[in-house]
């Protein structure tokens, strides 16, 4: 049986209605009793801009922070799935220590405001390990092509201690989450599973590499897209630590332009450039896993 085709239902077109209104109320008290002065015709400058000399194209603020966040949000997530996977294993592992350690991490970062966390994890990584390690000294010493690639994929030299602590902290919160969704994703298995594997003399690793792990997986997976989402909006915190991502960029701008609401749509714009896309992806995603189950 075919799907049936959506239609717009009179409610659907009151809601609609109430909703042009809404925005046209708000667009007049911003310019007409606001005295707000709209001036848009700056903007693209910060997104785009051409090079005196050269006259090539480069990224405007805006677009550099665009990037940044693109980069703490993909190698965070990646980061992320990593603890998150480890911890989640941990969670439903039969040795009391183990479950722990998973449960203590969890209740830990989740129970504790992002800002907290942020501040607490950024300035012992940044003022501790990352002199210990002497990253800064080695992207320094690296050789001009490895310090490029270093700062398309990560963060120019300069920059580069600021990012990583950022990006630690950024995955631990995240791991958290993520941990409970491998948790959720390893439990929902049978039953049977489990006796099964250990009928078959499988040791726990074996049971949980082979058997339970890859099952998990499929079914982990667009709750896992759905948080890689969340990784780029939860991204903005970073920017009270002046890591120079879309937020802390439109932070800056606002303060030298005064153009507060253009500076913060354009913002939004951008934020749902990125989010969207992945929204449909997951929704998409959820469809064919679906579809796969019969």
């Amino acid at each position: 049986m075919k799907n049936a085709k959506p239609r717009l239902t009179p409610l659907d077109l009151l809601l609609l209605t109430l909703l042009c209104a809404v925005v046209a109320w708000l667009a007049y008290r911003v310019g007409v009793e606001l005295n707000y002065r709209w001036n848009w015709r700056v903007i693209p400058q910060y997104l785009l801009r051409r090079e005196e000399g050269s006259g090539l194209w480069r990224p405007g603020l805006l677009l550099q922070g665009l990037f940044t966040t693109i980069r703490l949000s993909l190698w965070g997530t990646l980061l992320a799935s990593a603890i998150g996977t480890a911890m989640g294993v941990l969670r439903v592992s039969r040795h009391p220590f183990r479950r722990l350690v998973g449960t203590t991490y969890v209740q830990t970062v989740r129970n504790l405001p992002p800002l907290v966390l942020i501040f607490i994890f950024y300035y012992f990584l940044s003022d501790q390990i990352m002199p210990l390690l002497g990253i800064e000294t080695l992207a320094r010493k690296a050789p001009p092509a490895i310090q490029r690639v270093l700062g398309w994929l990560l963060a120019p030299t300069e920059r580069l201690p600021a990012f990583l602590s950022a990006l630690v902290t950024l995955a631990i919160f995240e791991g958290a989450y993520i941990t409970e969704i491998v948790r959720g994703g390893i439990q929902s298995i049978g039953r049977g599973q489990h006796e099964a594997a250990m009928a078959l003399g499988f040791t726990d690793t074996q049971r949980m590499r082979h058997i339970l792990l890859p099952q998990a997986v499929i079914r982990i997976l667009p709750p896992l897209a759905g948080q890689f989402i969340s990784t780029i909006k939860d991204s903005a915190i970073v920017s009270v630590i002046s890591i120079q991502d879309l937020s802390f960029q439109g932070m800056e701008l606002m303060a030298a332009t005064y153009l507060t609401l253009e500076v913060w749509i354009t913002i939004a714009v951008l934020y749902l450039s990125l989010t969207l896309p992945c929204s449909l992806a997951v929704t998409r995603l959820e469809m064919i896993l679906r579809r796969r189950r019969g």
